[in-house]
């Protein structure tokens, strides 16, 4: 097979008007250990007739990146839980790979991932346990499962467990069980803290987040043990919060500086210094309360950088705090607005893409919803960095002309978002077919008849 004659298939793959006929054709690919591209394994919507062709695909490879489809819906996916191919079960159970903050996954049925976790094969129930979409309800119920694995997966939905669960885990036979059902109950109990602080596979996180009696939380401020975590403790009396607010150990200070019972006033009186790197992502009462309006009000209206970047993350800010924070001269806060909040305002996401472009957070504010598309063909069409020359394409005022001169644009990436676009001349686009760096971009135009289409097939012997 012809290198961009497979690229242009690739392309023609994703192509959101391939008609039926043309992917069942692609769907059927198989002879020779072939497969049919990833691409059209993962369009949405795929009918009834393609779902039977790629179930019954005689390459696992194909049923495998069908598994593992974003698009697909899961009743559809847990079709497969009967394959004959372990490795097909473990990427049902593992689910999609997801890289894009704002997508969302609906999870397989509970009647599905229990067959998965009772799989004969170790791989499909050690995929299940670390998979990312378990519904809630789901995870509860593995509180009382035969195997130890999948009560310690349990335990991460501890609150909604009954007390008789909590207990019975707290007691189960399973050293590991009982260990991280220990850091979930040492919260409300100063013994099970104490249990755990002599333990030190488990110490530090019970120092974080266990109810702690002064002894403890003393001698371990004069040991000088585990004192970041310990600085995070809700329990920490305030005279102790306050001696480790002066620390020498700049981590330290760091995370006192992160309590949420600290107000403004005494927050940033503390000698710390954030990371421009840091994300905020560690400030757990924050990350636990992204959508409760109270705690995004107290985090965004504070002057402590890694705050603000908590609250950044959050899609549920209102607009008053989105305002707000749009304003601050953060790159790290514009960054996560233009990821996670569907309303970031256009200025943000072109900050964002003119000081990263070529990044993944560029691509994420370039791809937002809100990222602006109007006046951009007048603005950067003779810019002189290629980058905002692709920018020219995305305007429902370019011209027909001005996208084919700019599928012959100096760089690659320019030329190829062109080369997608249904208002490329025809002429063009026929040519950028055979053009190496241009054959996937081309095959994916909306424009690109159907004819043209099947001879993509034809050429990259895809049978008839």
């Amino acid at each position: 097979m012809v290198a961009f004659h497979a690229s242009a298939l690739d392309g023609v793959a994703r192509n959101p008007a391939l008609p039926t006929p043309l992917l069942l054709r692609m769907l059927a690919f198989g002879a020779d250990g072939d497969r049919p591209p990833r691409d059209v394994l993962h369009r949405a919507g795929l009918p009834e007739s393609a779902v039977a062709l790629i179930l019954a695909h005689p390459n696992p490879g194909a049923r495998i990146d069908f598994a593992m489809s974003a698009r697909a819906e899961p009743a559809q996916r847990a079709r497969l839980a009967d394959d004959p191919s372990p490795k097909v079960r473990a990427a049902l159970a593992c689910g999609p790979e997801v890289y894009v903050p704002r997508a969302e996954i609906a999870p397989l049925s509970d009647a599905v991932c229990a067959r998965l976790l009772d799989d004969p094969d170790h791989s499909v129930r050690a995929a299940l346990l670390e998979s990312p979409h378990l519904a809630p309800p789901f995870v509860a119920s593995m509180a009382t499962h035969h195997r130890a694995a999948a009560r310690r997966e349990a335990v991460r939905a501890w609150q909604a467990l009954s007390a008789g669960e909590q207990s019975a885990l707290l007691a189960d036979p399973d050293p590991e069980v009982r260990r991280v059902a220990g850091l979930q109950e040492c919260r409300r109990d100063a013994r099970v803290t104490a249990d755990l602080l002599r333990d030190p596979k488990s110490a530090a996180e019970a120092l974080r987040r266990g109810l702690l009696d002064r002894a403890d939380a003393e001698r371990c401020i004069a040991e000088r043990t585990h004192l970041a975590y310990l600085a995070e403790n809700p329990s920490l009396p305030a005279d102790l919060v306050d001696r480790l607010a002066v620390d020498p150990d700049e981590a330290v200070r760091l995370t006192v500086s992160l309590r949420p019972e600290l107000d403004e006033t005494r927050r940033m009186a503390i000698d710390f210094t954030a990371g421009d790197l840091d994300r905020g992502d560690g400030v757990w009462w924050v990350r636990v309360g992204l959508a409760d309006p109270e705690v995004m009000r107290r985090a965004a209206t504070s002057a402590h950088p890694l705050l603000q970047r908590a609250a950044a993350r959050s899609p549920h800010l209102p607009p008053d705090l989105l305002r707000l924070l749009a304003r601050v001269e953060d790159p790290v806060v514009e960054n996560l607005l233009g990821i996670h909040h569907p309303d970031t305002p256009e200025e943000v996401l072109m900050r964002v893409f003119a000081r990263l472009g070529g990044t993944f957070s560029a691509w994420m504010a370039e791809t937002h919803p809100r990222f602006p598309r109007e006046g951009l063909a007048a603005r950067y069409a003779n810019h002189p960095d290629g980058n905002y020359r692709r920018l020219a394409v995305r305007d429902p005022a370019a011209t027909p002309e001005l996208i084919e001169r700019l599928s012959h644009d100096p760089v690659v990436w320019t030329r190829q978002a062109a080369a997608r676009d249904p208002r490329l001349p025809f002429h063009r686009l026929r040519e950028a077919l055979l053009v190496p760096d241009l054959a996937s971009s081309a095959g994916a135009n909306p424009a690109l008849p159907e004819d043209e289409m099947a001879a993509v097939l034809d050429r990259a012997g895809v049978p008839a």
